[in-house]
């Protein structure tokens, strides 16, 4: 797989910038920390050569330095959202991101559940955090946000909400996703902290979009493409246009909220000229770690593809809006993409015309597409997976990698003891299916050894599928589009 990422360069500048930010302010630095700690799949997609975890390995550099906050906001506890990547909820992120950082060494300060209101779910939540013994702060609503500085920066404002204990000059506020309170609770802690006689500074951790690249740059619409439910739009920063005569890329909630930051930084801290525009605030080296911009484009280019495809199911399943979709369809248009502009859509189309049902194609890191179809005894994620770790392995199609005598029993729990209408084997039941088998069948122990080389590898289904595959294929490092089309007439679907 070409890269044109350099991943150690960006940490080592990006690493260079914190630091001088913290010597900047000659206190403390908070640090609202936007995107994905681990797991930055998206990243790694638009930039190839960017570590999936590259920005958590980079504050375990500053481990001695650093602490965090987690912020969750009550109303996202209440309601269960979830983080569609991973399919958890946000408070169960939460405590996965604690256990990941502090296996890590990193020092966890404390969550704060923000935009509380008595919910009974974040009460909950909060006990469940201090009888594991991890430090739980409330915040309510500031009163007079957003147009009341005077209010907001006072007593009755942020002085409302309690101190966060915090030891260490960085202090990283992050969030399992977007609204969670962020940049709330930084400008809170400020307030408390100059309050108290200690200097203290803010600034932002960002990633995308990159303020250093043309506003219609592939990376920085496939950014659009990946936030079309938030109805986020890249802008040049006119902010920062007038302050230096230099065009900047940043998005439309920084720049609205901007002048209000602003003014409540110079309220704080005395400093009119704190930051003369949203990308200041920005802490955003990546655009100087790109070594092929052409990789780049075409890498982010397949990237708005893909969320165009994701964007028609998650329509089709009533999970966003119209609006969010014909997004998605005017980003392919401006960069002139066609859905067979990914490699994988037309095989897959061609074999389940070809077989009257449905299919899918695999594209493997040497460029060659693999396909499957759905049988009476698999779907066709299990046997494109099978028909792929075949062709890795030289083995010949005639094969079988997994004996009946493993299958029937299988579809005969399916069936008799779950009581299953239309028992069939998904990707879960196959690959459990293929380990049994490599204990005696040396051909379906070199399958099992090949599955880690689809990592990385792209997937079109002729159907979307079912949540069970999605989390296979997902574990498994695939990248997987759908058509918009359930696989039966039955209403009921997981």
């Amino acid at each position: 797989m070409k890269t044109g990422f350099d991943n150690e360069l960006y940490i080592k500048k990006q690493t260079e910038k914190i630091l001088e930010r913290i010597e900047l302010f000659k206190g403390k630095l908070y640090l609202e920390f936007g995107g994905k700690l681990f797991d930055d799949y998206h990243a790694s997609r638009v930039l190839p050569g960017f570590d999936v975890n590259g920005k958590a390995k980079l504050l375990q550099s500053l481990k001695d330095q650093a602490e965090i906050i987690f912020c969750i906001n009550a109303g996202d506890i209440e309601k269960n959202k979830i983080r569609a990547d991973l399919g958890i909820t946000y408070d169960l992120d939460v405590l996965r991101l604690i256990d990941n950082l502090r296996g890590m060494g990193l020092l966890i300060g404390s969550v704060v559940i923000t935009q509380y209101t008595e919910q009974q779910a974040a009460d909950m939540f909060r006990q469940k955090l201090e009888r594991r013994g991890v430090k739980t702060y409330i915040h309510k609503h500031t009163k007079g946000y957003p147009s009341e500085i005077e209010l907001i920066v006072s007593d009755e404002g942020y002085g409302m909400n309690p101190y966060i204990e915090t030891t260490r000059p960085l202090v990283v506020v992050t969030a399992p996703g977007p609204g969670s309170g962020k940049l709330a609770t930084c400008l809170s802690q400020l307030y408390h902290e100059y309050k108290k006689g200690t200097k203290a500074g803010y600034a932002k951790f960002e990633t995308f979009p990159i303020w250093n690249l043309p506003l219609k740059h592939p990376v920085n619409m496939a950014y659009e493409a990946a936030t079309s439910d938030l109805n986020d739009v890249n802008m040049i920063d006119p902010f920062h246009l007038e302050a230096y005569g230099k065009t900047a890329v940043n998005y439309n909630r920084d720049i609205d909220a901007f002048p209000i930051v602003k003014t409540i930084l110079a309220k704080i801290t005395g400093n009119k000229d704190y930051y003369q525009s949203p990308t200041d605030m920005g802490v955003n080296m990546a655009g100087y770690a790109i070594t092929d911009d052409a990789v780049c484009r075409e890498a982010a280019c397949q990237e708005v593809i893909r969320r165009y495809y994701n964007a028609q199911c998650d329509f089709k399943k009533g999970l966003i809006s119209p609006d969010a979709l014909q997004k998605n369809l005017m980003l392919m248009k401006q960069l002139e993409l066609e859905p067979d502009h990914r490699a994988v859509v037309g095989p897959a189309l061609r074999k389940s015309e070809k077989e009257g049902v449905p299919a899918a194609a695999i594209q493997m890191q040497d460029g060659t597409i693999v396909t499957g179809k759905t049988t009476e005894l698999m779907n066709n994620i299990s046997s494109m997976v099978l028909n792929a770790v075949k062709q890795l392995g030289n083995i010949a199609d005639e094969i079988r990698l997994i004996a009946p005598m493993v299958l029937e029993p299988i579809l005969k729990l399916k069936s008799s003891a779950l009581q299953e209408l239309d028992p069939i084997l998904n990707i879960e039941d196959v690959l459990i299916a293929l380990s049994i088998s490599a204990a005696m069948n040396p051909m379906a122990e070199v399958g099992m050894e090949k599955l880690k080389e689809l990592a990385g590898c792209e997937v079109h289904s002729t159907c979307m599928l079912t949540q069970v595959d999605e989390s296979i294929l997902k574990k498994l490092n695939i990248n997987l589009t759908c058509e918009p089309t359930y696989p039966s007439k039955d209403l009921y679907y997981v």
